[in-house]
């Protein structure tokens, strides 16, 4: 079921990506790409196309397979650390205990000692 809606995914991505690119821009003038310009930003709008009407319909569906993909994912897998716990439960406790020749870790300073190595 999961590559199914993937499939539809991807597919309903490409389909978006060409409605976008098919839409024909409002003007293409320096001054509506920084925001001014156009003046009817409270005046009467030219009803929408049907390529507005179709891209919007794309979106949505971009949206709800966005949302069932993130659902999806998170239902029959458990989280990274839980699994990080079960194996620290499984290990022996011989390889989580520190080695015998190792210094207690605790507050005290380790003082070296004036002998030599050998």
């Amino acid at each position: 079921m999961y590559t199914i809606v993937l499939a539809l995914y991807v597919f309903v991505c490409i389909l978006l990506i060409i409605a976008v690119l098919l839409q024909n821009s409002k003007s293409s003038d320096l001054g509506a790409a920084l925001g001014g310009g156009s003046g009817e930003m409270f005046g009467p709008k030219a009803p929408a196309s049907i390529m507005n009407k179709i891209t919007t319909v794309i979106a949505a569906a971009f949206l709800v397979l966005s949302l069932i993909l993130a659902i999806m994912s998170g239902l029959g897998n458990d989280s990274v650390m839980r699994k990080a716990n079960i194996l620290s439960q499984q290990l022996p406790a011989e390889a989580t205990q520190a080695p015998a020749n190792m210094p207690a870790q605790g507050n005290s300073p380790v003082i070296p000692s004036n002998t030599p190595a050998e």
